[in-house]
């Protein structure tokens, strides 16, 4: 439970920078309150989907994965959080990533930021 917990915070973190960072990446809300539950609700969505779908696409895209040296993974994290813009968009939450070529750079910054707190913050069941 602690495990999911913390990466839970690891990513409502790296959505924060990648938030923060690019302006075609949108977080709105009345309150700040209501900004907070957002995005620990878009965290949860995106842990799900890094979880549930990822792998899968992973699987399906090996060839590309060894013919690109792996680069494919920066247009499939892409993809992952286009699809967790537009799921928090089917839960009628205020998030939204504006953009193929946006999502490929909050993929990175997502991923660098989530590795660095991954690092950083405890990691026990």
């Amino acid at each position: 439970m602690m495990n999911f917990l913390v990466k839970t915070i690891a990513n409502a973190g790296a959505l924060l920078v990648a938030i923060w960072l690019l302006q075609d990446i949108t977080l709105t809300g009345d309150s700040t309150g209501k900004k907070v539950w957002t995005l620990i609700l878009v965290a949860l969505i995106f842990g799900l989907v890094n979880f549930l779908v990822k792998p899968v696409v992973k699987l399906l895209t090996l060839p590309l994965f060894i013919l690109t040296l792996g680069l494919i993974t920066l247009v499939i994290n892409a993809l992952m959080l286009l699809l967790t813009s537009w799921l928090a968009d089917q839960f009628d939450l205020n998030f939204h990533v504006e953009g193929f070529w946006t999502a490929v750079l909050g993929g990175l910054i997502i991923s660098v930021v989530s590795w660095a707190l991954n690092v950083v913050l405890p990691d026990k069941d």
